[in-house]
């Protein structure tokens, strides 16, 4: 068996728990503790895999930090890595995303508030902005959801390095075909309830929560969207929503199963202002048939009354299993696709986002 790393960003800190052998997670003492880790990747693709944090120095702003031996010491470059042109006017507020490319090897991308793509080519230490994506007509008119206007998901071509989505909210999805030069909103099918009658299917204005792919289909796609859950299957081209059996079509997170192209996972919440697990139970929901039905999964989760949230990047499906964290500071591990759940961690602080890998 393998050895494993999971990475857990919290309000206050990251937190790194190693799996040895295909053993139990054990959680290491804190990293950068006090300070904000909304986002984190595990990049394997070179010889050795490098660790990227998104963090939030609270007075002196965000950053990016790296290190090349799991997590022992951090490197910061030396100048502000992710950082806006003046002739922007705008100032970075947080990254939310860090995305390495499945196709190039040292391109890493980041997402970024305000709604912003950024792309580097050694392997996240610096980046440069897409201008191509800011430029964009339709930016000017975005507007914020409830976490403020950030792109927040990156969804790369597993093998075509010109074509890529983004999601941004409440913007919606973006698709490019020439890496990133010029965009289009992809967001045909896709109902915004919360808009006026007769205006609810726009160009543009949805709140995507999370856009979720598998590299054996890369042309399928499945959204969380703030009212619903998506499948397209020409890579954002139209969209239809599959959530109709689901006890709720509200949520944050879809994660697609690395093994099976078929199977997603979410996470549904009571909407709108409740946002706690439906019936107060806290169940994650599997569909084997790419979306036409689903089932709940819960044994060995807590049991009810639950009352907490899952954020859009607190849950992950990778090689090394399936994991979420609440933000009531609890991360939950799945090695059988869902069937079974077991504690890794509990008492942290709120759970901003998970990544996990086989090293």
């Amino acid at each position: 068996m393998s050895d494993a790393m999971l990475a857990i960003g919290t309000r206050k800190g990251l937190f790194l728990a190693r799996s040895t052998g295909g053993g139990p997670f054990e959680v290491q003492p804190i990293r950068f503790s006090t300070v904000g880790v909304p986002s984190v990747a595990i990049d394997t693709r070179g010889p050795s895999p490098r660790l990227l944090a998104g963090i939030e120095y609270g007075h002196f702003g965000p950053s990016v930090m790296y290190s090349d031996d799991l997590g022992e010491s951090w490197q910061e470059a030396s100048r502000p890595p992710v950082a806006f042109p003046d002739k922007t006017g705008a100032t970075l507020a947080r990254v939310w995303q860090l995305q390495p490319s499945p196709s190039e090897p040292d391109v890493v991308w980041a997402g970024a508030e305000p709604a912003a793509l950024f792309r580097s080519e050694d392997r996240g230490v610096t980046y440069e902005l897409v201008e191509g994506l800011w430029e964009h007509p339709h930016r000017p008119h975005w507007q914020p959801g409830g976490g403020g206007l950030c792109l927040h998901t990156i969804v790369p071509h597993p093998s075509d390095p010109r074509v890529m989505g983004v999601a941004v909210s409440a913007a919606g999805f973006y698709r490019t075909a020439d890496g990133g030069l010029s965009w289009e909103a992809a967001n045909q099918g896709i109902r915004a309830p919360f808009l006026p009658e007769g205006r609810q299917y726009p160009e543009f204005g949805q709140c995507v929560h999370k856009v979720a792919l598998h590299p054996a289909r890369p042309d399928r796609l499945f959204l969380q969207h703030h009212f619903g859950v998506y499948r397209s299957d020409d890579f954002g081209g139209a969209w239809h929503g599959v959530g109709g059996s689901l006890p709720s079509d509200f949520g944050f997170p879809v994660v697609v199963d690395p093994h099976r192209p078929d199977t997603v996972y979410v996470l549904p919440l009571q909407a709108d202002v409740d946002r706690t697990p439906v019936e107060h139970r806290l169940r994650v929901y599997r569909s084997d048939d790419a979306g036409d039905t689903w089932r709940p999964l819960d044994r060995g989760l807590p049991e009810p009354p639950v009352h907490v949230t899952v954020l859009r990047d607190a849950m992950t499906a990778s090689e090394a299993g399936l994991f979420f964290g609440t933000r009531d500071g609890e991360v939950h591990a799945s090695t059988d696709g869902g069937e079974s759940w077991s504690l890794v961690a509990r008492h942290l602080p709120d759970v901003l986002t998970v990544r996990a890998a086989v090293l």
